[in-house]
């Protein structure tokens, strides 16, 4: 017990302390005015908007992908099912670069929407992406264990009782799997918020329109304002920990879910 509480203070409790110690350097006036100035606010739009939207997708073709996997047996299965964790492996200043090299104007996918005036990198789109791209994993392998252990006998009964597909999987399958649906969209979701590395390339940084939150805290860093600095960092810990309650929560009725569908 002591060397755990030793470790967790040295990693996360004195430098989440150092952030509130920072912080109180400002009075109220000046944290307000650093954490709602335009500029910030704007990103905290695109960074909390952008990480929803992504999300939301996420969820949906994060629960076909699993489906697929699970359900249905083809040619190179386990290729695919390796690179759905390459977003893990692979730096994301590498993700950022390749995103922007594909997506921009003059790139292999970018250079089509630009013939149709639509600008994908350097606009909130690719920062949506982008967070498509980093956040995919956490759906699938979320869904992907509940779905494998999902029982076929209560599929066989739902058919012998005339059910057709859909129903069978709207009424029967589809609510075992919401906690685990619910807790891949939240993991998502609170990856994407704090996510730099593969935003910071194909972003732009156009203040006011594809400014991350994560780049404003970096900016006031180079200007020698620590107190703005950890101002605005206060917010997004504020979101995470929100974040962190709702997953321990998901988490927890997944867990009693899936006890109770065990029983």
């Amino acid at each position: 017990m002591g060397y755990t509480l030793f470790y967790l203070s040295l990693i996360v409790l004195i430098p989440v302390l150092t952030l509130f110690v920072n912080t109180l350097q400002l009075t109220w006036a000046q944290f307000w005015d650093a954490v709602t100035a335009p500029r910030v606010l704007a990103s905290y739009k695109l960074t909390i908007g952008a990480s929803f939207i992504a999300a939301v997708v996420n969820l949906v073709f994060g629960m076909l992908i699993a489906w697929v996997l699970v359900r249905y047996k083809f040619p190179f299965k386990r290729l695919i099912d390796a690179l759905v964790d390459l977003p893990f492996a692979l730096p994301t200043a590498v993700a950022g670069i390749s995103l922007s090299a594909l997506l921009a104007p003059n790139g292999w996918v970018g250079q089509w929407f630009d013939k149709i005036n639509v600008q994908i990198a350097f606009t909130p789109i690719g920062v949506t992406i982008a967070l498509i791209f980093i956040g995919l994993p956490f759906v699938v392998r979320t869904v992907q264990p509940v779905l494998e252990d999902f029982e076929k006998e209560l599929e066989e009964a739902a058919s012998s009782l005339g059910a057709s597909r859909w129903q069978t999987f709207q009424k029967v399958i589809f609510p075992a799997i919401i906690p685990a649906l619910l807790t891949g969209f939240a993991l998502a979701f609170a990856r994407a918020l704090g996510e730099y590395g593969s935003v910071i390339f194909i972003a732009g940084n156009i203040p006011m329109v594809s400014e991350i939150t994560p780049l404003i805290i970096i900016g006031k860093l180079e200007q020698y304002d620590y107190a703005g600095a950890t101002a605005v960092a206060l917010v997004m810990l504020l979101f995470a920990f929100i974040m962190l309650f709702v997953i321990n929560g998901l988490q927890a009725w997944q867990r009693r879910a899936t006890g109770g569908a065990n029983k």
